[in-house]
């Protein structure tokens, strides 16, 4: 997952709202959105490779999502970042305690950020910059740096996602939402970060939809949960920039 824009609270129908791409090498194995054969409480797409996710929701209503922290110069680390979402969705911790458990175990993964919440608590951690934070009703966006920093790509679609909200307060369209993920504009050249891959890279990471030959937005989601209780997922499914189809699911938090 590379990109996340979220709002929490501050909604009248909604408490959580997550709209995300997830950015993956095309050759690597994934099974689309589904209840978990061996975690059925557990919705969520699946690496096939390392068996952990990007985004998830359980039926109790917890949910996390990661995204990597870009730096190539980084060391491989022990275990999956998948892993720590997959974690989350079967624990029984608390936000708060499971993000004290992550900063003691900040070197065992590679560089990460994950918001995680139990819909009580709502919290973001950093494993490269030891960021925590308890996140504020708002809108929010994650890339592969931190909370809201201030990319192109985070900056124009929080704030396209705020001024739908606002200018939507009850009627919410999934295509709408899609669309604020389907922004293929590159960023000029002295707005783009310096993470360390080159600037003909640099260009091509900083749209919020992206297609490369090898890697690219494979999904996107939108996650939307009431304060009845209520979640949609939806899922679509893209093979080198073409969309392929799309999975919905509704339930009711225990």
């Amino acid at each position: 997952m590379c990109l996340i824009h979220f709002h929490y609270k501050e909604h009248p129908i909604y408490q959580l709202i997550i709209v995300a791409n997830r950015d993956e090498f095309n050759s690597r194995p994934t099974k689309q959105a589904h209840f978990w054969e061996d975690e059925p409480e557990i919705l969520a797409g699946r690496d096939l490779l390392q068996k952990g996710t990007w985004l998830g929701i359980s039926k109790s209503g917890k949910f996390a999502a990661i995204t990597n922290f870009r730096d190539p110069r980084l060391p491989k680390r022990q275990y999956s970042r998948g892993n720590i979402v997959r974690n989350f969705l079967t624990a029984s911790t608390t936000p708060k305690d499971f993000v004290d458990q992550l900063e003691r175990e900040r070197d065992s993964y590679g560089g990460y950020n994950v918001i995680i919440s139990d819909g009580k608590e709502f919290y973001h951690y950093n494993n490269i910059l030891n960021e925590k934070n308890e996140i504020p009703p708002g809108t929010h966006s994650i890339s592969n740096h931190s909370l809201n920093t201030p990319w192109p790509k985070v900056v124009k679609g929080k704030s396209l996602l705020s001024n739908y909200l606002k200018n939507h307060p009850e009627r919410i369209q999934i295509s709408d939402l899609c669309d604020i993920l389907m922004d293929r504009e590159i960023a000029p050249d002295d707005q783009l970060p310096d993470t360390g891959v080159g600037l003909e890279m640099e260009r091509y990471l900083s749209s919020s939809f992206i297609c490369l030959p090898h890697y690219g937005t494979r999904c996107s989601t939108i996650l939307l949960v009431d304060y009845e209780k209520n979640v949609t997922f939806v899922e679509r499914t893209y093979e080198k920039g073409e969309f392929q189809f799309e999975n919905r699911f509704e339930f009711k938090i225990k």
